[in-house]
């Protein structure tokens, strides 16, 4: 049986991921978000709260998760991490799933994971799209963010694999150092490669 093809999309921080994931809502193609997935289960009421809250008390409320809280506890404790992650992936997983079941009939569907390459989070993708702008621009992007400092920034981005790796270890790059229209263009050319070959697969 065919599936869709499943483009993976990552970027660095103030890279345009979200700009880029909109574009291809917009083009009709369903978007899967990692990081939504995560807050909708840890959210107000979320189905993951119980578990957290067993396994690290005081960090949940009736809005959800308490980030400070829970990071106070997980940060800088491989074992904490661990048990936190054995709580979360596994429900990610089982919102993936149901989302490919729903969307089975799609030419191409998109999984937005920010950490792709820093979590080793590439299995079962037929390809990636890295989304990229010039250093400078990223910069000024970021920076423009309330709340955050030049050292803010330079830890961010100590954490995350260096652009040019993600480049080159990608399928696809989509620039966003460009106008809206030109990366608009790029990303409406890659969905109907994409489309069009994976309709051609099925015949």
């Amino acid at each position: 049986m065919s599936r869709p093809f499943i483009l993976g999309l990552t970027g660095s921080i103030g890279m345009g991921k979200s700009a880029v994931a909109l574009m291809l809502r917009e083009l009709g193609v369903p978007v899967f978000d990692a990081d939504a997935a995560v807050h909708q289960l840890q959210g107000p009421n979320g189905p993951l709260l119980p578990a957290i809250e067993a396994a690290f008390p005081g960090t949940t409320g009736p809005e959800g998760v308490k980030r400070a809280e829970l990071g106070a506890q997980v940060f800088g404790n491989p074992e904490a991490l661990k048990t936190l992650e054995g709580i979360v992936h596994p429900a990610v997983a089982r919102l993936r799933e149901a989302f490919m079941l729903e969307h089975a009939g799609e030419p191409l569907v998109v999984f937005d994971i920010p950490l792709l390459y820093e979590k080793g989070h590439g299995e079962g993708l037929d390809a990636v799209a890295v989304v990229s702008a010039p250093a400078e621009m990223q910069r000024q992007r970021v920076l423009a963010r309330p709340g955050m400092t030049p050292e803010k920034f330079a830890q961010i981005l100590n954490l995350q694999v260096p652009d040019a790796d993600k480049r080159a270890r990608a399928d696809h790059v989509i620039d966003t150092g460009v106008t809206l229209a030109e990366t608009e263009a790029e990303v409406k050319k890659l969905v109907a490669t994409i489309r069009q070959k994976n309709r051609d697969g099925r015949r």
